[in-house]
C-alpha cells in the first residue's frame, strides 16, 4: 500500500529486481486498464532491457522499461502509481532512462502512446518528443482496440 504521509520522502532510481515485480505489477494494475503482466517484466529483465524503479525504503512509486539496440532506444513502458502522478516522478525516471540510453550510444528514442492518453502526450512533447506516425489498433481497449501515436526525439537530452 502506498502512502503519501511523508511528503518530504526522497525517492531514488535503481535497477528493477525480480523481488520488485509483485509491487510493480500492482502499480500497473492501479494505473492501467490493460496492465503488463509479471511474465512480461520477467522477460524484460532476462532480455537485459533498462528496467528501473523510483523507490524509497518502503515503496515503489514508478517504473520504466527501455530497450536499447544499435543506435536507438524504445520506451516500452513508463508507469507512475496514480497516487503519485503529476509530481514530476515520470519525468525524473524517463530522464534517467534516456540518459542511460545515451550512455549506451543511442542517438534516437521512440515510443508509442495511446492516442487518448493526453497527460502522457503532454509529458513527452514537453521533453522534446514529436509525433512521427500512428499505429492503428495498437493497444487493447475496453471496446476493441485503440490507436497509438509514434513519437521520437534525438538524444542526448539538452
Amino acid at each position: 500500500m502506498l502512502s503519501e504521509s511523508d511528503t518530504n520522502t526522497q525517492f531514488f532510481a535503481r535497477n528493477m529486481r525480480n523481488s520488485d515485480l509483485d509491487v510493480v505489477v500492482q502499480n500497473e494494475i492501479a494505473a492501467y486498464l490493460h496492465p503488463w503482466t509479471k511474465r512480461i517484466f520477467i522477460d524484460c529483465l532476462r532480455a537485459g532491457y533498462q528496467c528501473w524503479v523510483l523507490a524509497n525504503k518502503h515503496q515503489i512509486v514508478a517504473h520504466g522499461v527501455l530497450s536499447v539496440g544499435l543506435d536507438e532506444c524504445h520506451l516500452l513502458t513508463l508507469c507512475v502509481h496514480p497516487d503519485f502522478q503529476r509530481r514530476g516522478y515520470g519525468r525524473k525516471l524517463f530522464n534517467l532512462l534516456l540518459d542511460r540510453a545515451h550512455k549506451l550510444d543511442a542517438t534516437e528514442c521512440f515510443l508509442e502512446v495511446r492516442i487518448g492518453n493526453l497527460a502522457a502526450i503532454a509529458l513527452y512533447k514537453s521533453m522534446g518528443f514529436a509525433v512521427v506516425g500512428e499505429r492503428k489498433n495498437y493497444y487493447p481497449a475496453n471496446r476493441g482496440r485503440e490507436d497509438a501515436l509514434i513519437m521520437s526525439r534525438n538524444l542526448p537530452m539538452p
